[in-house]
Order: C-alpha cells, then structure tokens, then sequence
C-alpha cells in the first residue's frame, strides 16, 4: 500500500494541489466517511440504540464524550503523517526497548482481535438474514451463523479484486443515504428535545431500570461499567481503525503522505514557512475526521432517541437473540411498509461495515510491514493482502462454525457467545488500545516533530486526557469483566513474546551485519 509519488526518490518537493476555494476543501471527506461507516454500522445501530433503551437520553453524554476523545486521537495521528509523511507504525520502531516490540505487539494483537471482529459483524449479518428469512428458530438458533459464514465468503470474493478507492465510493454512498433517512426519522419522531439536549450536555448517572434483571438477567448480570465501557469501545470506531486510517492518507496523498517521508532538510524547511504546501494540507484531515465525527454523533443522538422512545417503554433492547431486527419498529411506527426499506438499510450499512473491516485489516498489515521493510512490503504487496484476507476470513469462519456448533447442540434458548467472545477484544481495540495510541502521538510529537509543527496546547492536552481515560476505562473494564484473569494473561503473553521476539530479530540482524562485514 505504497503510494509514494516518483518525486520522493528525486527529493523534490512535489505535492497534490490544495484546494482553491474554501467549500473545495469540503470535497477531501471521504477516508472519514469509511470511519463513520464502520462504526454507525455497529456502534449506532445496535449500541446505540441499546444504550437508549437501557439508559435513556443521559447515555447521549458518553457517546459525545468518547467521539470527542477519539476525534483527538484521529486527528493527532493522521496529522504526523501529513507532515512527515511516516505513519506511527514506522515511529513505534524507535521506542525504547527491543527495537519494533510494540509494532509486534500490536500485530499478534490484530492477528487476534479482527477475525474475532469480522467473525461478530458476520454474525450480525446472519442474525438479521435469518429473521428476514424467517429460519431464526431452526438448528436452536445457529442458521444465524451459518448465513453469517456465507456473507463472509461474498465479502471475502469483493475484497480480492476491490481496494481503497471502491471502498471509500462504497461507504460515501452508504453515509449518505444513512443522514438522511436518520434526519427524517428523528424530526417524524419529535423527541422531548430539551431532555435530548440536557441528556448530551449534562453528565448524570447511570442505573439499570427496574425491569431489566427480569427480562434480560444476561445483561443485568454485568456491572453498569461493564455496560458502558462496551459502548466507549463500539463508539466512534476502534484504534486500528484509526491507525488504518492515517494509512490511507497516503492514498489521497495529502501532503507529505503522498511524498514520502520527509528528510531533516525538509522538515525543517516545512517548519520555516507557516504557509508551506505541507502545513495548509493540514487542514484535510482536520475537516475530514470533523465530518466523520459529527456523522457519528448525530447518528448517536438519532438511535438513542429511538431507542429511548420506543424500544425502552416496551422493555425491548437490542441483544444476541435480536441484534438488528427489535429497530425495525423505529421505522414501522411510522408505516408498516417502512419496513423493507430498514431491512434494505440496515443490511447494506453492516455489510459495508464487514468489508470495511476487512479493508481496514489489509491496511494495518500492509502498514506494519511497511514500517519494518518499505521495500519488501511493496514487492511483495499482492501476497501480504492475500494472506491477510485469507487469515481473517479463516479465523472468523472458524469462530462462526464453532459458535453454529455450540449453539446448534442444546435446548432453544440456550445462551449465545458472540458479544462474550467480542467483549475482550472490544475492550483492547476500542478503549484500552486507544489510550497507547494517543500517548504514543504526544511521544511521537514531541520526538519528531521541530517546535514550529508540534501540536496545538490544546490538541496535545486532549491527546493526554483521552489516553489517561481510556487507558482507565480499559484497565477497568478488563477487571470487572468475567474473563479477567484469561484477558489480562493473554494480553501481557502477546507482549512479552513480541519483546522476546523482537531482542531475538534485533540480535540475529546483529549477527548478520557482522557475518556481511
């Protein structure tokens, strides 16, 4: 996923023309329409929508928060790379320690988290292809799997041949389509708007209701931390995306990301002159991501309401049984022949979550191995894609059979184990992973960067909030939930044989320089 313009060998500056005239610069949105996608697919409609049937208006306040946080840590990262041209990948290599031990780290992490997260939007695909189909009910409840694996493999056949520029077309339209079917949906509901608004603004405690442990024991068994750390996980998108985000700067090749990486010369050159090419671009991600987020948050206040208006009274809320299908009644209250038109959204909108996910997997490996060898992850670009795409797909199809296996043998109603297998991963991708990363952005800043390109006080101060945060929430989180000890254990295994690993390859590439001399 190398981009990098023939100007960067010659050491010309050469860059992508800025745009001219101030609404121009609202035509850079799209890598953001890819990260709003991915999370309104899972974070909106199914979390969303269950936070405000649980809590009600007051759980708007989280989710508004958490984007706020997340829209720091986006903009921070991908503003390095606009500068430097070098992804945070590439910087991990040079933090102390064995050199690369977080960049490995991170992989065996991936290697990990993203079939479990292909494995779950899949199984959500299924879930509501079997209500659709009306086979929710047969082998005790696993044709929700098995539809799943067979989404899968269509997915997996699109991502063979697709790459970055069908995707972003893709979610462009999907976003699209999704603002302006919530717009109209939330005016046609008219909610007590002043409750919506205290609800986003003012922090107010968080309890179940009174009915909850009675109708869904499953999810009144969990503390209310347990809860809504989930949510900060889901909402707004995880650390890998992000990361596989800034990635795709160099596809739109804004600034130095489309240069290559810039030399001390450059940099310093950059600095000197507060209008540089360099320093205007940006602007890009700064608008794009500011888009995105806004995306997400409307689309937040959008499904809590509903959630809130019409799943809660009648003590419905989203779960395994019932991942998208309870949502339908935000539509068909309206009028019953609404219904397709949710079915319809509601698919597309998960199934561009699931290739996006896919995308975004290809990305962080094709980065990571970027990062160790530019040169051998260009040549060898079409097999890194596949193999990933083939590890992902066969982790997630393992997880979907396992899961079709477990369910399918046993009484109706047994318990399902999507989101408890998801939980664990959720909680390093989406919160705890996305504390390393914003502390890693003001390392990064301050290591790299001359004082004239550092980040803003203000960004700097939100990147050291949110890491603190979420690094809490995570640590937290990981405590509280039932799989503890086995989440904790795993997570501190992967990184101390990434560091094993990486002192084994720093003193093998010692012995070979010396073997060469």
């Amino acid at each position: 996923m190398d981009d990098t313009s023939s100007t960067a060998v010659t050491g010309k500056d050469c860059y992508v023309a800025l745009p001219r005239r101030p609404l121009d610069w609202l035509k850079v949105f799209g890598p953001g329409a890819i990260i709003a996608s991915l999370t309104i697919g899972t974070g909106e409609l199914i979390f969303s929508s269950r936070g405000g049937a649980i809590f009600g208006y007051r759980i708007l306040f989280l989710f508004i928060v958490i984007s706020l946080l997340k829209w720091g840590l986006v903009v921070a990262s991908s503003r390095h790379i606009v500068l430097t041209g070098v992804h945070p990948y590439r910087r991990m290599l040079d933090l102390p320690g064995p050199r690369g031990w977080l960049t490995l780290a991170l992989f065996l992490i991936a290697a990990v988290c993203l079939p479990i997260w292909i494995s779950f939007h899949s199984g959500v695909l299924g879930n509501l292809t079997a209500w659709m189909t009306g086979t929710s009910k047969m082998l005790g409840g696993g044709t929700d799997y098995l539809w799943g694996a067979v989404i899968l493999a269509v997915v997996v056949a699109i991502t063979a041949v697709r790459g970055y520029s069908t995707l972003e077309r893709i979610q462009l339209i999907i976003v699209a389509a999704m603002v302006f079917s919530a717009g109209v949906t939330l005016i046609l509901y008219n909610p007590d708007w002043l409750a919506l608004l205290k609800g986003a603004v003012i922090p107010q405690p968080y309890v179940y209701p009174q009915w909850l442990s009675a109708e869904y024991p499953d999810i009144a068994a969990d503390p209310v931390w347990i809860e809504t750390t989930r949510y900060v996980g889901v909402i707004g998108g995880s650390g890998f995306d992000y990361l596989a985000y800034t990635s795709f700067m160099r596809d739109k090749a804004w600034g130095q990301a489309g240069a290559g990486p810039a030399s001390a010369e450059q940099l310093a050159k950059i600095a000197a002159d507060p209008a540089h090419p360099v320093r205007r671009w940006v602007r890009a991600p700064l608008i794009d991501c500011s888009i995105s987020f806004l995306v997400i948050v409307a689309f937040s206040a959008v499904f809590v309401a509903s959630g809130t208006l019409i799943l809660g009274p009648n003590h419905k809320i989203p779960d395994e049984n019932n991942l998208l299908n309870l949502q339908s009644a935000f539509v068909t209250g309206i009028h019953p022949w609404l219904l397709p038109l949710y079915v319809a959204g509601a698919f597309l909108t998960m199934f561009g979550t699931l290739y996006g996910t896919m995308e975004v997997a290809c990305s962080i490996v094709s980065e990571m191995t970027h990062a160790v060898s530019r040169e051998f992850a260009v040549r060898h670009a079409r097999r890194i894609r596949r193999i990933t795409v083939m590890w992902c797909a066969a982790g997630a199809c393992a997880i979907l059979l396992w899961l079709f296996a477990y369910q399918s043998r046993g009484a109706a109603g047994k318990p399902r184990l999507l989101l408890a297998i998801l939980t664990p991963a959720n909680l390093f991708t989406g919160v705890l992973g996305c504390g390393l990363f914003c502390l890693m952005n003001l390392w990064m800043d301050r290591r790299f960067l001359p004082k004239a390109l550092r980040l803003p006080v203000w960004l700097w101060l939100l990147n050291l909030v949110a890491g603190f945060v979420f690094l809490g929430l995570g640590i937290k989180g990981y405590w509280d939930h039932k799989s503890r000890w086995y989440a904790i254990c795993s997570l501190c295994a992967m990184f101390a044989l990434a560091a094993v690993g990486a002192h084994l390859i720093a003193k093998q590439e010692k012995k070979n320089a010396k073997i060469k001399d």
